[in-house]
């Protein structure tokens, strides 16, 4: 890619000190240095999904946060071991298995498979672990003995609780006291297993199954794990038994990283993480997104809609803390989404900017000169607004001054004995490095994104690309002859559709307007 060509070396950016970021730790309620165990080494863990559907917003949202997480800690030079799981053994993936006529297991691979396709869609990196709990039942059954034998968890016909009596901290993280609990607050449990709970905060370590049901062999009996033990039996069995930060959506605080945080800490008296991180809900027209709402959407849903790095960038817009506002309409019966067509915009420009810089004649470019601040600094900019809690927005500023910028080079350069000066046209394309590496934005190629987005504009107007290219031929024929009438009358026919006609020196494009 042009960028990796002429861009310099990326450890060139790796000045500032790691510990500078700053992040807002849900459970201390305050925001603080992140400092991992190991100063060079973050080991980071965030809840994945339950695969028995395809990802949806939320989800996009989330593994987006973390995604820019792990990228800027590794742009700062750290080293990073990021784990997220895959939830594949669950009564939701068993019970949509039985109603279409799956086996689970199957089910759950093909939805994998799915979710894998929509990250990448999206730009993630993916992690460098991915624990499955189909793959992980002995370290579960492991800790879950572990549990029993130090008191904290007791067994009642097959099942197993944790009792969080044992655990005098409970509670901490939600910021909840344990009387306030409400019964069958544990999470995944069947009404009739709350009333064999000790309290009724007490939850699912491990859940009896009917032979004929889906389970494991285990010392307490055949059955299945419980939800939250999963991902302290994984995440410890990689990355340790004290994590530098564990992430998730805020909906998980309670109970699922409660739970996650008692047990861990029960059984192995360490601090289970160093740091808790949560980002904020997705809001469908100011609702909370549920299918229950009709206001629910899967990120493929969108993709047919709207660039997959465009649905990235929208979710930059905002705090990853604070509720993400996503608004949808219906015009003439088709589904409009005014928020993500706005930032399919804004991925537009950033395109058509960075293809401006790569196109710029080799001739109109001049050794030396002075770079302008927009520029040069741009790479600092984004480290300071990524270290202040991960503050997306004030990088996305940022960024606007960085196009704008770039923009007026780019206008100089072409005007009439104008130029563009080496320095400056390298630095621009190290601020492009920098956007990618920290915010994986700018990943793909320009004219590909461009030629999908025009495409997709012009199929949604009834115009058919095919037609345009032709009516350009039938123009330029028709100057060429000099017959300049029927050339606007082509002009003029394609204006009255929304297409917009670009003439250079290199020939004719087109746009939808």
């Amino acid at each position: 890619r042009w960028i990796q060509e002429v861009a310099p070396p990326r450890g060139m950016r790796q000045t500032r000190q790691p510990m500078s970021l700053q992040l807002y730790d849900t459970l201390t309620g305050t925001k603080a240095p992140f400092i991992p165990a190991d100063p060079r080494h973050a080991r980071v863990y965030v809840c994945g999904p339950t695969v028995y559907d395809y990802a949806h917003l939320g989800h996009a949202r989330c593994y987006i946060v973390y995604d820019v997480l792990v990228r800027h800690l590794r742009a700062s030079g750290m080293r990073v071991t990021y784990a997220r799981n895959v939830t594949d053994i669950d009564d939701k993936i068993i019970n949509r298995a039985a109603e279409r006529g799956e086996r689970p297991d199957e089910l759950a691979a093909r939805f994998t498979e799915a979710y894998r396709e929509d990250m990448a869609r999206l730009g993630n990196v993916a992690p460098n672990i991915e624990p499955k709990v189909s793959e992980h039942l002995p370290q579960i059954i492991a800790l879950v003995q572990r549990l029993i034998d130090s008191g904290n968890a007791y067994a009642v016909d097959g099942d197993v609780y944790f009792a969080v009596e044992s655990f005098e901290g409970y509670g901490k993280l939600s910021h909840r006291n344990l009387e306030a609990h409400e019964a069958g607050a544990s999470g995944r449990l069947d009404a009739d297993q709350t009333a064999r709970k000790r309290h009724p905060a007490d939850f699912a370590l491990w859940k009896s199954a009917a032979q004929s049901e889906v389970g494991w062999d285990s010392p307490f009996g055949w059955g299945r794990p419980g939800w939250h033990i999963e991902c302290s039996a994984m995440s410890m069995e990689h990355l340790g038994e004290t994590l530098d930060l564990h992430g998730g959506g805020l909906d998980l605080v309670f109970p699922h990283h409660e739970n996650e945080l008692a047990q861990s800490e029960a059984a192995t008296c360490k601090p289970f993480s160093r740091c808790w991180m949560h980002n904020g809900f997705v809001e469908v027209n100011k609702e909370k997104m549920g299918k229950s709402l009709g206001n629910f959407f899967t990120a493929r849903e969108l993709f047919r809609h709207i660039e997959p790095e465009a649905v990235r960038l929208f979710t930059m817009g905002v705090h990853y803390r604070a509720p993400l506002g996503f608004e949808f309409e219906e015009v003439d019966g088709k589904a409009r989404f005014p928020g993500l067509e706005e930032a399919e915009k804004r991925l537009e420009y950033l395109y058509k900017t960075m293809l401006r810089l790569r196109e710029l004649p080799a001739a109109r470019i001049v050794p030396d000169g002075w770079v302008p601040d927009a520029i040069a600094n741009f790479p600092a900019a984004l480290d300071r607004a990524l270290d202040d809690d991960l503050n997306m927005p004030v990088a996305l500023a940022a960024l606007s001054d960085l196009l704008a910028s770039v923009n007026e080079l780019c206008d100089a350069a072409m005007r009439k004995k104008g130029n563009a000066q080496q320095a400056v046209v390298d630095a621009a394309a190290n601020a492009f490095g920098a956007l990618e590496q920290s915010l994986g934005l700018g990943f793909q190629d320009a004219r590909e994104v461009l030629m999908r987005i025009r495409d997709r504009r012009a199929e949604a107007r009834g115009v058919s690309g095919a037609w345009v290219e032709q009516r350009i031929v039938d123009r330029t024929n028709a100057r060429a002859a000099k017959d300049f009438e029927a050339a606007d009358r082509v002009r003029v026919e394609l204006a009255e559709r929304g297409v917009e006609l670009l003439d250079s020196p290199t020939g004719t494009t087109w746009q939808i307007s």
